[in-house]
């Protein structure tokens, strides 16, 4: 399925990884730091890349952010790498990354899901949206709609797909929901 759902999905993935970027440089201090997350700078030998940033959550869940995508760990369950352009989660039975992820070759062996693991991926993908939903629903209320507002600016350019500040939180939702209903729409190769 090369089509709506999947290609909203990853454009809204794309925005935001824009804005955590965004919330990392704000003027006012480093959004993400402010919250709890923990920065990694590369090792010498890495230096062309990012930090990797990562929150630990409770009852044995982690979330790493990484500009070509998002780690989410739970200790009971495994767990999923979300491609930023790509949206159809791999799954592993490692819940804790061995070492940060400065590329993609230092993540664990993903794959889609198979039918023993469907159910685990399919809740922990529903699990980190929902955490993304609710850390926009954080944005809003502890630093106000205009500053997410002027985060996008320079993201909605005419060409990439865009979700305005004020519907950003509820088209997470909305995900959620097409995930929950179609969730192989989301997790079978040929989707795209």
């Amino acid at each position: 399925m090369k089509g709506e759902p999947l290609d909203h999905a990853v454009g809204l993935l794309c925005q935001q990884a824009w804005c955590w970027g965004r919330d990392i440089l704000r003027p006012q201090g480093n959004w993400l730091l402010d919250i709890g997350f923990a920065k990694l700078e590369p090792p010498a030998d890495r230096e062309e890349c990012s930090s990797v940033y990562s929150l630990e959550l409770p009852c044995g869940r982690c979330i790493v952010l990484r500009g070509f995508g998002v780690f989410y760990g739970d200790d009971r369950r495994g767990a999923i790498f979300l491609p930023r352009y790509d949206f159809r989660p791999r799954y592993t039975q490692e819940a804790k990354l061995r070492c940060p992820p400065w590329s993609t070759e230092d993540l664990p062996c993903l794959s889609l899901p198979n039918k023993y693991q469907r159910n685990a991926c399919v809740s922990l993908t529903l699990d980190l949206v929902d955490w993304i939903r609710s850390y926009e629903v954080n944005i809003v209320e502890c630093l106000g709609i205009e500053y997410r507002r002027r985060t996008l600016v320079k993201w909605d350019n005419g060409e990439r797909p865009f979700t305005p500040a004020e519907k950003f939180a509820s088209a997470w939702r909305e995900l959620s929901f097409q995930i929950a209903a179609n969730f192989d729409a989301f997790s079978q190769e040929d989707a795209a």
